[in-house]
């Protein structure tokens, strides 16, 4: 197993290619391994309520739509529920379904002063397969890491 540092570095170094404007990317896997290692660390999955419920939720995740449900309408109060929720000093990873809205959200809390912001690669449910399903390429629930049916 790596050590907190090697992780870390190897998505910093991720970050610099992708050439990211907050600390660094992780593939699932990673930030399970950083979240058990990293005091303080925060998960915060920006999924929706529906994602949650219907497709299911991380244990101890701070859960913050990004987009809420119904209607995909971007979360004004999101900021100021993750001040409330998560320390602006903490390693805070953001996962969404497969990276994108945890792109967006790590982004903006990056530009709100949050000073560890990472994302999660692949997020809660990875890419579609050829047959255009998820959970089959990639993500947290391929990789078999700790969740439950909403």
């Amino acid at each position: 197993m790596a050590t907190l540092s090697e992780l870390l570095d190897l998505a910093r170094e991720r970050a610099t290619a992708m050439n990211l404007p907050y600390e660094g990317a992780l593939t699932p896997a990673e930030a399970h391994q950083v979240w058990g290692l990293a005091p303080g660390a925060r998960l915060v999955d920006v999924r929706t309520r529906a994602e949650w419920d219907w497709v299911g939720r991380v244990p101890n995740a701070v859960e913050i739509e990004w987009l809420s449900w119904p209607g995909s309408q971007p979360n004004p109060a999101f900021l100021n529920q993750l001040r409330q929720q998560v320390d602006p000093e903490a390693l805070v990873m953001f996962m969404c379904r497969s990276g994108a809205r945890s792109d967006a959200a790590a982004r903006a809390a990056k530009s709100a002063g949050f000073t560890n912001c990472y994302n999660v690669l692949e997020g809660f449910e990875g890419d579609k397969d050829a047959n255009g399903q998820r959970n089959r390429i990639g993500g947290w629930r391929h990789a078999g890491l700790p969740w439950h049916q909403g």
